[in-house]
């Protein structure tokens, strides 16, 4: 039985919702797996802290919300203080090298990468950041093909903005497969 728990959590506004719900449409849609997606917002849309859960199963999933993550996104400061104890030892916690300091030792992989620089410098347009984050994320697991993330992509962004998506999920498996070498 193949199941993934995932945490992303960030700030109102960095799309961590958008990137997990896009993650659970391609397990469904075009993987043929089973998956729930959840979320929480903070106090406020924009700026406060923002949560977003899925499970990915071959097998039915019986309840909706994550509370240890064998996966756990950090896109913050604030979100990792609050999150980066909760993941499965053994685990892979996924954090932003410019927005994430890691001050503590999880018991899990800890990869940093650059992503919102690297978004920044090579698109211009920090937008896409979660885009970026699911292609580094996708790269670190296959926890779905690639192809099937451009496929939700390319259903749910408007078409003038499927290539600067696509340059920014291609960005993220550039950034991991670098940091595995």
């Amino acid at each position: 039985m193949s199941r993934h728990r995932l945490i992303f959590a960030g700030s109102g506004g960095q799309g961590v919702i958008t990137a997990a719900i896009i993650l659970a449409e391609a397990a469904v849609l075009f993987e043929g797996q089973n998956a729930v997606q959840s979320q929480s917002y903070g106090a406020a849309a924009r700026g406060g802290v923002s949560r977003s859960d899925v499970i990915i199963s071959d097998a039915p999933i019986h309840f909706p919300k994550v509370n240890q993550p064998n996966i756990l996104i950090c896109l913050t400061q604030e979100a990792y203080d609050q999150s980066y104890s909760i993941i499965r030892p053994g685990g892979l916690l996924l954090t932003d090298s410019a927005l994430v300091h890691v001050k503590r030792k999880a018991d899990a992989k800890q990869v940093s990468l650059p992503l919102y620089r690297s978004v920044q410098e090579r698109i211009g347009k920090t937008i896409v950041l979660n885009i970026c984050m699911l292609g580094a994320l996708q790269s670190l697991t296959h926890v779905v093909k690639l192809e099937s993330l451009l496929e939700v992509i390319k259903n749910r962004v408007p078409s003038q903005f499927v290539n600067m998506n696509k340059q920014a999920l291609d960005l993220g498996v550039e950034l991991a497969q670098a940091s595995s070498s």
